[in-house]
């Protein structure tokens, strides 16, 4: 609506002194070069909050370029299921780009090796060690407690672990990385599927994408490849000089191990109600296995474009 100008017209109309937003928002006004600094009055706004995904670091730098210089931007990370975050804004401390400020007050926030050993500076899982007072106490109609049990408490005994895949720095900020079970694994080192949106959706022709790891080979799988799928712009078409492009930049701005074995452009990507892009229900259609919840998805006919593609059979 307005050219997707309607939001900050109401901040505006409004005098907000809190804008809450998604990452996906603000990447998608980078993409059309929206400035409200430049065409609204925000002049009461102080703090900008995102979530839905991780905010990435050219994200901060658009919105202080391109919103407001002096508001504080945070990213926070958390879950409906806790009614809450876990890694938090707060306005008196510094922003950090591509960071979020702090663990929320109240929950013992930690990040865990495989061998369930609290690491700084280190890649692994976000648990919560200690009970907290959001957390819930079972789900519906699991008498016996399994679901709930496998849900949070297999991999860590009484310890909540919560699927993101994140790091917990040396000043206090965290970073997350993407959800745990969609990491993916080329040659047995893990990477999280942010680090490659990060770069991949901050060129123009990109409007979505979506990672996952692809068994390989399919017969007898010995390893996992990485496989990116692209929705492009109206106009726009994954051509080789284009395919090539996004792989220098994932190279040069992520890793060599960061690089997709494949590239392929869908018309659609499945998401959520609530905008998620479904990466699980994705690497699900290529292995041709069912998908749990499809009743979920906003767009769920967008899954047939995954199936049975011949470019993934090579």
């Amino acid at each position: 609506a307005r050219g997707g100008k309607i939001l900050f017209d109401y901040a505006e109309k409004e005098r907000c002194t809190h804008f809450g937003t998604s990452a996906k928002f603000i990447d998608a006004c980078a993409k059309r070069d929206l400035r409200p600094l430049e065409t609204h009055d925000l002049a009461a706004l102080r703090m900008v909050v995102s979530t839905g995904s991780p905010l990435v670091a050219e994200s901060y730098d658009y919105v202080y370029e391109a919103w407001k210089k002096d508001v504080c931007l945070s990213s926070i990370s958390g879950g409906t299921d806790i009614m809450g975050a876990f890694a938090d804004a707060n306005a008196v401390l510094p922003v950090y780009r591509g960071e979020m400020q702090c663990r929320s007050l109240g929950l013992a926030v930690e990040v865990y090796d495989e061998d369930g050993n609290p690491v700084v500076n280190e890649k692994g899982e976000l648990v919560c060690s200690k009970p907290f007072p959001s957390m819930p106490l079972g789900f519906w109609n699991d008498r016996g407690g399994e679901r709930y049990h496998a849900a949070y408490f297999d991999k860590y005994a009484n310890v909540w672990c919560h699927g993101d895949w994140g790091e917990l720095t040396d000043r206090g900020t965290m970073i997350i990385y993407g959800r745990s079970d969609a990491t993916l694994n080329p040659g047995g080192v893990r990477i999280g599927t942010a680090e490659i949106y990060r770069v991949v959706e901050r060129i123009h022709e990109v409007e979505e994408s979506v990672a996952i790891g692809q068994l390989w080979p399919p017969e007898e799988p010995t390893d996992t490849r990485v496989v990116l799928f692209v929705k492009l712009r109206p106009g726009f078409t994954l051509n080789e000089r284009l395919e090539e492009r996004l792989r220098s930049d994932i190279r040069s701005h992520a890793s060599p191990r960061h690089v997709p074995a494949r590239i392929v452009q869908v018309p659609d990507i499945p998401r959520t109600k609530n905008g998620k892009v479904v990466e699980l229900a994705v690497k699900a259609i290529v292995h041709g296995m069912p998908v749990a919840n499809s009743d979920a998805l906003a767009n769920p006919e967008a899954l047939d474009y995954f199936a049975n593609l011949a470019e993934l059979a090579a």
